[in-house]
């Protein structure tokens, strides 16, 4: 599934890249926070083959899940309203 690997690498890059910067000397809580804004950037750079290969999968799930045919109870109460505001907007003016 393309999703789970695309998620798994935009993982592995926010892990590497905090690493990385723990590594050469950012030892506080900002490293996860500049880690991140790494691992954004390079995942933008580097992960766009995986990225597409995703957003196609998931459009075409979306797709498969067409809307059903049968009506659901929202549905109803809106024709249920049209039909009425219709029906008062046919009868004239007393």
């Amino acid at each position: 599934m393309p999703v789970v690997l695309y998620t798994l690498l935009r993982l592995l890059l926010f892990a590497v890249a905090t690493a990385a910067l723990w590594w050469v000397g950012m030892r506080s809580w900002l490293a996860p926070l500049a880690g991140l804004f790494v691992a954004w950037g390079l995942g933008y750079v580097l992960l766009g083959r995986w990225r597409s290969a995703a957003a196609a999968y998931v459009q075409a799930r979306a797709e498969a899940r067409a809307p059903s045919t049968h009506r659901t109870r929202a549905d109803e109460d809106a024709a249920y309203e049209d039909a009425a505001d219709d029906a008062a907007r046919s009868q004239p003016d007393s």
